[in-house]
């Protein structure tokens, strides 16, 4: 999805007391024409969680017939994108040809790399009964060697991740390492990305295997560390403090992080790079038509003018 300027993107944040809670971040909602979006990173206190340099949640949004999302051609460098949805579904067109609807459970994965373009927009038979969306969109810097790698995308159907369960708990490990087990999913770091669905008094641990963790709540309410944590909220944790999750109602949770990135990032509009460079040049890039086209997607988002 492409950068939408944010007023408010600079998000509310809670200094919590309780030991192992570094910070928690609250950000504001925003209306972007129909759905709404809670964008968690960055922000001013939180520019990265392991490689997790962007965090919006989309939704939950219902369209009116005939409506839906129109994200168009645009481009990005420098990262991978993954959206995951709880509800509705997105159609997916890149640079390379792709054209494939993202689905609930499902994993798109998409690399950008040197450079790529992609389109997302709800799928024509979603418009004539209605659609819905709510989701997640997540940006993952690529390491430093990984950067200017040929772009990439990989679909996996929700049948190939692993599935971890226990009393009033379901967890689908996305992508990376959790509890023993690894997801097919190929990324260029270290990292773990988990969406779990807890019902009332389910619990799951988050130990202290990578340096920077953090937990999303896209609904219900949790507990963690004896402090209480509503939907709309991440909870970001201090290195070296495992961390017991319980659900006070029932829940969805993002667990998400990995290690420190290889150095600082620039993050300006869909471009991350290690290189303010690189990013000017990609500026230069899109405004010259030098990015490939999305196939059957005829319109394209200009560069922006700040």
């Amino acid at each position: 999805m492409s950068w939408h300027d944010c007023s408010d993107a600079e998000c509310r944040i809670h200094e919590a007391e309780i030991d192992p809670i570094e910070t928690v971040i609250v950000p504001r909602s925003r209306d972007l024409g129909g759905f709404e979006v809670r964008r968690a990173l960055p922000s001013r206190e939180k520019r990265l969680v392991g490689p997790f340099i962007f965090f919006d949640q989309m939704g939950p949004s219902e369209f009116i017939l005939g409506k839906g999302i129109d994200v168009r051609p645009h481009p990005h460098i420098g990262l991978s994108t993954i959206t995951y949805l709880y509800r509705g579904q997105i159609m997916h067109r890149d640079s390379l040809g792709t054209q494939l609807p993202i689905k609930p459970g499902e994993v798109n994965w998409m690399t950008a790399g040197k450079g790529i373009a992609h389109s997302e927009r709800t799928p024509e038979e979603d418009r004539k009964t209605g659609a819905e969306l709510f989701g997640i969109q997540a940006w993952v810097a690529l390491p430093k060697a990984h950067e200017e790698t040929e772009p990439d995308f990989v679909h996996h159907d929700q049948g190939d991740l692993p599935i971890l369960g226990d009393t009033g708990v379901e967890a689908r490990l996305i992508a990376g390492t959790y509890a023993g087990k690894r997801s097919p999913v190929r990324t260029s770091s270290d990292l773990f990305y988990v969406d779990v669905v807890l019902q009332t008094g389910g619990a799951v641990p988050l130990d202290a295997e990578f340096e920077e963790r953090a937990i999303y709540v896209s609904e219900g309410q949790i507990t963690v560390a004896e402090s209480t944590h509503q939907a709309g909220e991440l909870v970001v944790l201090k290195p070296g403090a495992a961390v017991r999750i319980q659900a006070l109602a029932p829940s969805r949770i993002m667990l998400l992080g990995g290690e420190p990135m290889d150095g600082p990032r620039y993050i300006w509009w869909n471009f991350v790079s290690s290189r303010q460079d690189r990013i000017e040049a990609a500026k230069a890039d899109w405004k010259a038509g030098k990015f490939d086209p999305v196939p059957d997607d005829f319109e394209f988002i200009p560069l922006p003018d700040n």
